[in-house]
């Protein structure tokens, strides 16, 4: 689903007299967190009731776009049913914790906290009190991967014995001891992406080996040339994030592996998935094939699925006890359990 179907979607429910659904930032400074504000802004399914910003320079930008400045009081506990964290990492499990015991439903920022007993705390929390949780990993709704997890469930790739990732970027010094807080490094800031996607598709690792190497020479100790491996009973992965790379969105991608064939998505925005496999399966030919997929834009789909768990339409889908193996993960390949 993109923008304008999104909207399109929204204002008709609107139209039959499904009431909005009052949602509040706190945060916005995750390099995430305009476009999703401006996405619930101008959505028919939210009434965005403002962003709480202590940064000057953001607050600005956020009130010339139209935006009211909220209180952290008025963001997280005020009339909103959501609750959007949306700034710094180090500050998501506070903020996402606070908001819960509000009794708000929750979208958090990724990564929803840097420890497993935070991430345990929010879980029991949600649970406790009935309340929702959604992390705000980027393509957890996105057209390829959904595609690929489903090949995979339905045994159309054979029995899947390798997948690998790559995500990289390059980014300006002046950001790098904000991503260097966290020992995972680029790990933990980008990879977890693709970890996501992983543990979505095969489960929680037998086993994991870290490599988290700083090769840059920048003086600093963000760890910017990572690698993880992930062992299973029966297949293993491989995900690679590092900040040295010049034009490095053509190259981001995700391979799945499997005896009857190979799923790619190359690029990873704006999507194009391809498949080559052995013998035809489902849908899919035999050969070398590029899968059609729906428009796409970050982050829509994350908040029509949120609205209509909102609505109890249907269920988040990803469980809390899914959120926690990821959780649990993504801290194992960042050396922070």
């Amino acid at each position: 689903m993109n923008r304008r179907t999104f909207l399109a979607a929204a204002a008709a429910r609107c139209a039959h007299g499904a009431a909005k659904i009052p949602i509040a930032f706190a945060g916005g400074s995750h390099s995430h967190a305009f476009a999703k504000a401006r996405l619930c802004q101008d959505a028919a399914e939210f009434e965005l009731l403002g962003v709480w910003e202590e940064d000057p320079a953001l607050r600005q930008r956020y009130a010339a776009a139209g935006i009211r400045l909220l209180s952290a009081d008025e963001a997280l506990g005020g009339s909103a049913r959501v609750v959007a964290v949306e700034g710094a990492v180090k500050d998501h499990f506070r903020l996402a914790l606070r908001a819960l015991e509000n009794g708000k439903h929750v979208h958090v920022e990724k990564p929803p906290a840097d420890t497993l007993g935070g991430m345990k705390q929010l879980v029991d929390t949600a649970r406790k009190r009935n309340l929702l949780l959604q992390s705000g990993y980027m393509w957890r709704y996105h057209p390829g991967f959904d595609k690929v997890i489903a090949a995979v469930r339905a045994g159309y790739l054979g029995e899947v014995y390798m997948v690998r990732g790559q995500i990289n970027t390059l980014i300006d010094a002046s950001r790098r001891p904000e991503w260097g807080m966290f020992r995972g490094g680029l790990m933990f800031e980008l990879g977890a992406h693709l970890i996501d996607a992983l543990v979505r598709l095969l489960g929680v690792p037998s086993k994991v080996t870290p490599f988290l190497r700083k090769d840059s020479d920048h003086r600093d100790e963000l760890r910017d040339n990572t690698a993880a491996v992930f062992e299973y009973p029966r297949a293993m992965a491989i995900i690679q994030s590092a900040t040295l790379q010049p034009g490095s969105g053509a190259y981001r991608c995700f391979e799945v592996l499997g005896t009857n064939g190979t799923a790619v998505i190359r690029p990873l925005e704006a999507p194009v998935l391809t498949m080559d496999l052995a013998k035809a399966a489902g849908p899919y030919q035999k050969g070398l094939q590029t899968v059609p997929l729906p428009p796409y834009t970050r982050y829509v789909a994350d908040f029509v699925d949120l609205a209509a768990a909102v609505r109890g339409e249907r269920k988040l889908v990803v469980s809390l006890e899914q959120e926690l193996e990821i959780q649990q993960t993504l801290l194992t390949a960042c050396e922070m359990l």
